[in-house]
């Protein structure tokens, strides 16, 4: 296990981490929490009772944060025509068909979110070994296998991300950075639990939402009673 820093450390004195706090609670301290010179992103992860391995349970999807993620979202898409003109005019920052599958075999991966037309699939099929592992293959369950890829750019640049449970059962989505204000972390907070349960699989038995936590990138955790989300409101 890595050596934890001296502001790690500090950090863990201010506060308790068996304590279940309320979520505007956790937003307002993990906002103290993050110490470092530059603007950490807040992350939060959350445990669901499903079991990934099967196929009706696996939990994955796309969010939008009302308030944004603070991050400047490179987006690749597949596509040719009026598509692949509409998504540069989106601003899109790599467009292209074959020529861009070229690219990226050799190694070229500058983004974050990759979006194609339903017709360039067998090309990006090919690139399953490269996108797969790094979470970059378009799916259309999550918006980004579409004929509108000038809307699905617009979003993801606006403040959609992807979601998915991993092979515990867990998903992690930033929620904006640190400089955020209260208000809008907790929206986009809020937003993604919202998203979480109405997305719960119908073969999911017992307590879904089981553990929330919040935490800047260098800095501890923060749990979050999943019964107090929203109770402010």
């Amino acid at each position: 296990m890595a050596k934890k820093g001296k502001k790690y450390l500090d950090a863990l004195k201010r506060f308790d981490r068996d304590r279940l706090h309320a979520d505007d609670e956790a937003v307002a301290l993990v906002k103290t929490l993050a110490s470092k010179n530059f603007d950490e992103t807040i992350d939060l992860a959350v445990r669901l009772g499903v079991d990934p391995r099967k196929a009706d349970q696996m939990v994955r999807g796309t969010v939008a944060l009302p308030s944004g993620t603070g991050k400047d979202v490179r987006v690749a898409v597949f596509a040719q025509g009026e598509a692949a003109t509409a998504a540069r005019e989106a601003g899109a920052d790599h467009v292209g068909a074959d020529d861009l599958a070229a690219e990226i075999e050799g190694g070229m991966l500058d983004f974050d979110v990759a979006i194609a037309t339903p017709d360039m699939m067998p090309t990006v099929g090919k690139l399953g070994r490269v996108l797969g592992p790094r979470g970059l293959m378009p799916n259309p369950k999550t918006g980004t296998v579409t004929p509108d890829v000038a809307r699905a750019v617009a979003e993801f640049k606006g403040g959609r991300v992807e979601y998915r449970t991993d092979r515990y059962g867990n998903v992690h989505v930033p929620i904006g950075k640190a400089s955020f204000d209260e208000a809008a972390l907790l929206a986009n907070l809020r937003a993604v639990i919202a998203e979480l349960e109405r997305a719960k699989p119908a073969a999911a038995k017992g307590r879904y939402i089981r553990k929330v936590v919040v935490s800047p990138t260098m800095g501890p955790g923060v749990r979050i009673d999943p019964s107090r989300i929203g109770e402010a409101d």
